[in-house]
């Protein structure tokens, strides 16, 4: 009987599923996340008749067959990188992109990584970091004497200093674009690395063309919705209880063949 082992992938699948949407939930607050949706195929065909096979000396035909399917697996876990909404921090450091772009961080190995959590801060050397003291790449070091920093929506790093009339400009922030963002791949902390799949970076200054722009005293918040995450919740729930229905179906079944005398 395959009932058993198909169902068993519709648990395994569910499960997935459930797991996939808790994980949206728990960060439904992290700075710049971007919610993931489980996607799914149906596993290979039996065929007990195939269809278009002879049926007759005649010549006819099977116009359908009969295929059996064998279940369900995971076939992507997608990103979607639709834009989430900015909140107002008053903090100059704090950064947000308004459209394309991931923030360029290096990291201890030398390694790029990059980032939509723009919470950006100051190290002991007056370098743009990360939270993690990570250092921004370009190496922008504001001046301890600077009264005032201003980072317009090109990414230029503009200082206000005693004696002068005009703002000094001390760097530019880039930001990186992808053929295909999806294949980006996570490894925590906000942050993403490059693979075949998402191909080459393309850094370029924020605002050009199919570049966005940085909005300085801002954060993205997650692009998480909560009701529907909780509705995809309950549907996935729905499912697994299903599936474990049939199981409990499949077991009385055999318990009936292995009592027949």
């Amino acid at each position: 009987m395959r009932t058993l082992d198909i169902a068993a992938t519709g648990l395994q699948a569910q499960q997935t599923n459930v797991e996939v949407i808790s994980n949206n939930i728990a960060n439904m607050s992290t700075t710049g996340y971007k919610r993931r949706r489980a996607e799914f195929q149906d596993l290979i065909y039996q065929n007990l008749r195939r269809a278009g096979s002879q049926s007759s000396d005649q010549g006819t035909v099977l116009p359908s067959g009969a295929q059996l399917g064998l279940g369900v697996r995971t076939a992507a876990i997608y990103r979607i990188s639709e834009q989430g909404s900015l909140t107002q921090t008053e903090n100059r450091f704090d950064l947000a992109v308004r459209g394309n772009g991931y923030f360029p961080v290096t990291l201890p190995s030398g390694e790029t990584a990059y980032t939509r959590a723009g919470s950006f801060g100051l190290s002991p050397e007056g370098t743009i970091v990360t939270a993690d003291g990570f250092p921004v790449s370009g190496g922008i070091v504001v001046p301890a004497a600077a009264r005032d920093v201003t980072i317009n929506a090109a990414g230029e790093v503009l200082v206000k200093l005693d004696g002068q009339v005009q703002p000094q400009n001390v760097g530019q922030i880039q930001i990186a674009i992808f053929p295909n963002e999806g294949g980006l791949e996570a490894t925590g902390d906000n942050m993403f690395l490059a693979t075949p799949a998402s191909g080459q970076a393309q850094p370029g200054v924020p605002g050009g063309v199919g570049y966005g722009q940085i909005q300085q005293g801002f954060l993205e918040s997650s692009n998480v919705n909560v009701v529907q995450e909780i509705t995809n919740l309950i549907t996935a729930q729905r499912a697994y209880e299903m599936n474990s229905k049939v199981i409990t179906a499949g077991d009385e079944m055999l318990s009936t063949l292995t009592r027949m005398r």
